[in-house]
């Protein structure tokens, strides 16, 4: 879930990841800033990010910094666990293919030795097992 931080003028807006603390500058796009400045989403979903929208004439619902959005929300739906180091930084993602995309050198480690080489055909078996072997390293895991 990404938190306004700053205003800064002219539909750009600085947030914060409350899960990572990553900071990212984002732009409403100029096609959605009537959708943008209708906040009655916040009534029945005082939870949603603070940039979707839905359109009640298409009934669609709408990122409104699309072209702009954080990298979180670009991998969104394509990793199955997000990965942070003792820190609360971001030390990874597995993806829905069971594989690391890490630049963290420990984790890569861990992974290649302890994690790479399982063989669960069941999903949620396989992700119980990486998750504790991850807390038991002291990573973080958002699933």
């Amino acid at each position: 879930m990404h938190i306004i931080q700053e205003n800064c003028g002219e539909y750009r807006y600085l947030v914060r990841n409350q899960y990572t603390g990553e900071k990212t500058e984002v732009i409403i796009d100029p096609d959605k800033y009537d959708l943008f400045l209708d906040q009655s989403i916040f009534i029945t979903r005082p939870e949603a990010c603070p940039f979707f929208r839905f359109d009640e004439l298409s009934a669609k619902g709408y990122c409104t910094v699309h072209l702009t959005r954080p990298e979180i929300c670009r991998d969104y739906g394509c990793w199955r666990m997000l990965i942070l180091d003792a820190g609360g930084k971001r030390a990874g993602r597995i993806m829905c293919q069971r594989h690391l995309a890490s630049d963290d050198e420990q984790l890569t480690r861990l992974f290649e030795e302890q994690i790479n080489d399982l063989v669960e055909p069941d999903d949620a078996i396989w992700d119980e097992t990486v998750l504790s072997i991850l807390r038991q390293a002291g990573y973080t895991v958002l699933t």
